[in-house]
């Protein structure tokens, strides 16, 4: 069994420094609670499950304890952020790394995401050693055949956002990394997602401090159900979502969750309960999606054709650039070309899937998602990859 006391407690005493956070300890406890009656963790699942949250608390307490001693990282200004969203699995990971080739722009590297302190600017001498650390840690962690083509994912590359919303228990991934359905609710509609978002930017201020200030660009698909509390967090933060066809992205992420799971949980997991969650999962997306279209800022969001991104980005960056205020000098344009170039479609395998395994309805899915289809104009899949030049 899962201990949310004894978690923290384990990492005071790694830190030396006493959990003062708001909320997240009770954000901790139900979680907890939710794993211990209904995950369904073998043995070797909840201790590796143990070690990931104490690993989280501990990075998050290092970042508190660094703002104690050194006020003016709080002061650290976070300058008109672009968060990069959209549903999961509907080419964010693609689109992070095209603005990954702006050299305008910061992103969380892969090593800074589990090993973020001490801050880079203060201790440029550990980043080398952070990034074999992280190698040789990232290579013993649990994984399944086929991540590579599921994920785009890279030693050192450009990582989302996930790792710093974890160390609050505010990101919205815990519902596909285990099997916690009511943990999923209770964080959308009870969970204090502005206290997930200021412990974030403590984090993001930790990295910069002593450095080179830049716009970050920070992905992570299910930014879309926290928009208003990153407004709250980021007054200037700046939205760019991509939009592929529901339906499909469904079915992904129902084939990424029944793998991540399966890492950590006793007895075989079972796919259509697999795709109910999906589908709950994808629909308050949607609806969180919808809602904000409709607010105030809805028009502070820069809105992206999935297929026309993967047939020509170079001519979706120009208009993403234009719509967050940005130009797009040529020699980005280039790079951003030759990176697509070395990355064609299916590259790193294939990942191949369908609605029905899942025990789902492709076309009842696209009926039940069909305002947030024709509000964006959205294809079904095979639709949207015949409309491009190269199929």
């Amino acid at each position: 069994m899962l201990s949310a006391a004894a978690i923290i407690s384990e990492a005071e005493n790694k830190t030396g420094t006493p959990d003062t956070d708001p909320a997240v300890g009770s954000n901790l406890e139900r979680l907890v609670e939710s794993l211990n009656h209904g995950g369904g963790l073998s043995q070797p699942g909840a201790a590796l499950t143990h070690k990931l949250f104490v690993m989280d608390t501990v990075n998050r307490l290092e970042s508190l304890k660094w703002v104690q001693e050194y006020p003016e990282i709080a002061e650290e200004p976070i300058i008109a952020p672009v968060f990069l969203m959209g549903l999961p699995r509907s080419g964010t990971t693609y689109f992070q790394y095209l603005f990954d080739s702006d050299v305008r722009f910061r992103l969380i590297r892969t090593w800074q995401s589990m090993m973020p302190n001490p801050p880079p600017g203060f201790d440029p001498a550990s980043v080398e050693t952070r990034r074999r650390a992280w190698a040789e840690m990232r290579a013993a962690q649990p994984t399944f055949e086929g991540f590579d083509a599921l994920h785009l994912y890279d030693q050192d590359g450009s990582d989302e956002c996930h790792a710093f919303l974890q160390q609050s228990y505010g990101a919205a991934g815990l519902q596909n990394l285990f099997r916690v359905p009511d943990y999923f609710d209770y964080l959308t509609d009870e969970l204090d997602l502005a206290e997930t978002y200021r412990i974030h930017k403590r984090q993001l201020q930790l990295l910069q401090w002593r450095q080179e200030p830049k716009p970050w660009a920070l992905k992570y698909p299910n930014h879309v159900i926290a928009m208003n509390e990153i407004l709250e967090v980021y007054p200037a933060a700046r939205f760019v979502m991509t939009h592929r066809d529901p339906v499909q992205t469904l079915a992904s992420i129902a084939k990424m969750t029944f793998n991540l799971r399966g890492v950590r949980t006793a007895g075989a997991v079972d796919a259509h309960e697999v795709g109910q969650h999906m589908l709950h999962f994808v629909q308050r997306h949607i609806d969180r999606i919808m809602a904000f279209d409709r607010g105030e800022h809805g028009n502070r969001v820069v809105h992206v054709d999935y297929y026309a991104l993967i047939d020509d980005p170079v001519a979706e960056m120009r208009k993403i650039h234009k719509g967050i205020g940005i130009d797009t000098p040529d020699e980005i344009a280039d790079t951003v070309g030759a990176w697509h170039r070395a990355n064609p479609k299916n590259a790193r395998g294939r990942n191949d899937y369908t609605i029905e395994q899942w025990g789902l309805d492709g076309d009842a899915a696209a009926e039940q998602f069909g305002d947030y289809m024709q509000r964006f104009a959205i294809p079904r899949e095979h639709e949207g990859l015949s409309w491009m030049t190269v199929a």
